[in-house]
């Protein structure tokens, strides 16, 4: 009997598949009180999954909800979801946190907080490179939406940028902040390579800090390389030598072009990959 594709924690039962949890008057269905997160299963690994865990509850509190469970629980259940697919599947782990009421007609209601887990069979990108053009869509400053929790609401922006960029041929985008300087790609965090040098935009509240990226930040400078945390302008991203992203989705995924300048997958991609493949061989299930 083939297994489900998903299954979903909620309300203390796992279901197969996608159960029905909202109706019309879910104030997070209309009014966008809902936090994600996302980890990764895959190879038995599960690189991570302690720190995505706590970041979900740290965006819930900042979206005004207030979780009742622990990131310990949620870890647990995650691992509980990945066994129930094959061994080794390439999986998605999505907790989530969202608000079934509201105080008023916008506030959330802390108390109606709902908490669900979704793991489900998504496969990791092949690797082989993306193509990226720069966006008309920005990112907002903090002042302007809740840029440091994982909200559901920054993500349709996102989908703005993919659009525009399939629609002009490329698979991905570049996003610049509220200043006019890079933030990051439309669904990952962005770093490039100038003579040996390892470059990332600094983290200005914009954007958010990924896991992925704290984490090959770490391994690269572990590994001997120089990376620097800096305001990133866009003319600097088509003079680089390398190009690529970083995010729990793909990883580590090389781009192979910006607008019109090509490039190619180069040595310190190829080393940020194999050494965040060595970490997460470190973090089994």
């Amino acid at each position: 009997m083939p297994q489900p594709i998903c299954w979903t924690f909620v309300d203390g039962t796992w279901h197969e598949g996608s159960p029905a949890v909202m109706g019309p008057l879910t104030h997070a269905m209309w009014q966008a009180s809902v936090i994600f997160d996302g980890a990764r299963a895959y190879d038995g690994l599960v690189p991570d999954l302690a720190r995505h865990c706590a970041r979900s509850i740290d965006s819930a509190r900042k979206m005004g909800l207030a979780p009742r469970e622990t990131a310990e629980e949620i870890e647990a259940l995650a691992r509980e979801g990945v066994r129930r697919h094959a061994p080794g599947a390439a999986l998605y782990i999505r907790p989530m946190f969202w608000a079934e009421s509201g105080i008023g007609a916008l506030q959330p209601d802390p108390d109606s907080t709902r908490f669900l887990i979704a793991v489900y069979e998504a496969p990791m990108p092949p690797g082989t490179g993306m193509t990226a053009v720069l966006s008309r869509f920005r990112r907002p400053a903090p002042d302007m939406a809740p840029t440091d929790a994982k909200a559901a609401c920054l993500y349709p922006n996102s989908a703005r940028a993919i659009a525009e960029a399939r629609e002009k041929g490329a698979d991905n985008a570049v996003v610049l902040d509220h200043t006019g300087a890079v933030a990051e790609f439309a669904t990952a965090n962005l770093f490039f390579v100038k003579n040996g040098v390892v470059i990332t935009p600094a983290t200005n509240g914009s954007f958010l800090n990924g896991i992925t990226r704290q984490r090959v930040i770490d391994l690269l400078r572990a590994g001997g390389h120089t990376v620097e945390e800096r305001r990133v302008e866009y003319a600097e991203l088509l003079d680089a030598d390398e190009l690529f992203s970083t995010g729990n989705y793909g990883k580590v995924q090389p781009f192979l072009a910006l607008d019109d300048r090509r490039f190619q997958a180069g040595p310190v991609c190829l080393a940020a990959r194999d050494a965040y493949r060595a970490f997460a061989e470190t973090q089994p299930l």
